[in-house]
């Protein structure tokens, strides 16, 4: 009988025991908290996190919870290449990714001999030399987006009357505005369109007044404008302190999606061509 009543114990006790908590499943990256692209950092970390917190509210994946593991890269791309060697040597994580251009590329050569999985958001032509099989994206721009990005805006410059003849295009010495400023000329050759003024500017650059007074005196009838956040912010200012004049005046230049940027410049992005951001779903079909 004791036996019997020692074995019951050991049965319940059992029973009683909590189950062995499962490993998480670890997502790492690198996220802008501070420095000029925080503005997309911190939005693209909120997602990540609101993600998370539902996926585990409804019992993980593979009943495993979902980890976010991140470090602030200052939005500084010499910073990158450590923090995914930190988060895959040092915190094994699972799977990784990544947000921007200037931000992914550096990460590349990390996450191809780690021969990991690597989710890009936002990113502009980051796998063309690399040819990585396990390198995704969420920008549709296709299997070409030098050309794609650029594309609409040239598309609505050739619908003007008379068409126009010559183009000025200026971007930052970095890898998106690189990328675009490819697509860009890709475009101006084949439209027949003379490039009066092609220069880069260092990201650093604070005064974009000489810039914008060198282009003003091409007397361009387009301005091809690729750009991040601080550098977009920078070139509006110093075109309307200018008073730069051209028949269209854009591209891609980031930050003009951002709710912050859009309330601080106000009726200065009157008159610009840019892409914007939006889910295609029914309360957003209307002329």
């Amino acid at each position: 009988m004791k036996r019997s009543l020692l074995a019951s114990l050991a049965i319940l006790c059992l029973l009683a025991a909590p189950a062995p908590a499962a490993e998480p499943i670890k997502v790492g990256f690198s996220a802008e908290q501070t420095g000029g692209l925080a503005g997309i950092g911190r939005a693209v970390l909120l997602a990540a996190q609101i993600w998370a917190e539902d996926v585990n509210a409804q019992g993980g994946i593979l009943g495993r919870p979902v980890q976010l593991i991140y470090y602030d890269d200052q939005s500084n791309p010499a910073l990158v290449p450590s923090i995914y060697t930190k988060l895959l040597d040092v915190d094994k994580v699972d799977l990784l990714i990544a947000s921007g251009t200037n931000i992914s590329t550096p990460a590349m050569p990390t996450v191809i001999e780690h021969k990991m999985v690597l989710m890009d958001m936002f990113a502009l032509a980051v796998n063309e030399h690399f040819k990585y099989q396990r390198f995704f994206q969420i920008m549709p721009y296709g299997p070409d987006g030098k050309d794609s990005i650029s594309r609409g805006y040239f598309a609505a410059a050739m619908t003007m009357t008379p068409k126009p003849r010559t183009i000025a295009l200026i971007g930052a010495d970095a890898e998106f505005s690189k990328a675009a400023l490819d697509g860009a000329r890709a475009h101006a050759k084949r439209l027949g369109l003379r490039i009066a003024y092609d220069r880069t500017y260092p990201p650093t650059t604070v005064d974009y007044g000489p810039i914008v007074r060198s282009v003003q005196a091409t007397d361009a009838d387009l301005v091809f404008v690729a750009s991040y956040p601080a550098d977009t912010a920078g070139v509006l200012r110093a075109a309307q302190e200018i008073g730069l004049k051209a028949k269209m005046f854009g591209g891609p230049m980031v930050g003009l999606q951002y709710a912050a940027m859009k309330s601080q410049l106000g009726e200065q992005l009157n008159g610009i061509l840019c892409y914007e951001l939006y889910v295609r779903e029914p309360t957003m079909q209307f002329p």
